[in-house]
């Protein structure tokens, strides 16, 4: 398992930089979005700079799974970002759904492996510092 999470961590690093980096760089050519809500949903996003966040964010999460520092911390900067990746294929743009699923099993593998470090906020009750 420790092999695969390793692994896991290369590819989600390696995908979210390369994309993050192509929302500022665009190297990679976009098709074109066959459905007028997702084509709406695009404008809005791109036209109120939301995505510059957005990529930004991508980029030093990837970052920081490449060089395996902060690694919880990508993973909680990613996980909104995933969310919205998997919702917005899963209703508007069903045709990059398969590669949505894959990046949401790197990244449950990512987690499964440093799932340690999210036992605090898992806790139902919280306990004051110092009890």
């Amino acid at each position: 398992m420790k092999i695969a999470a390793t692994i896991s961590r290369y590819l989600l690093g390696l995908i979210f930089t390369v994309f993050g980096l192509n929302g500022f760089l665009h190297f990679i050519p976009q098709p074109p979005v066959p459905e007028p809500m997702a084509i709406q949903f695009f404008t809005v996003m791109i036209g109120s700079h939301y995505m510059v966040l957005v990529f930004l964010l991508q980029v030093i999460a990837g970052l920081l799974l490449l060089t395996n520092r902060f690694v919880p911390l990508a993973l909680t900067l990613l996980a909104p970002i995933l969310v919205n990746i998997l919702l917005f294929h899963s209703l508007m743009n069903p045709e990059g759904l398969p590669l949505a699923l894959i990046v949401t099993v790197l990244w449950i593998i990512v987690f499964s492996r440093v799932r340690g470090a999210f036992a605090p906020i898992l806790q139902m009750k919280a306990v004051p510092a110092g009890a």
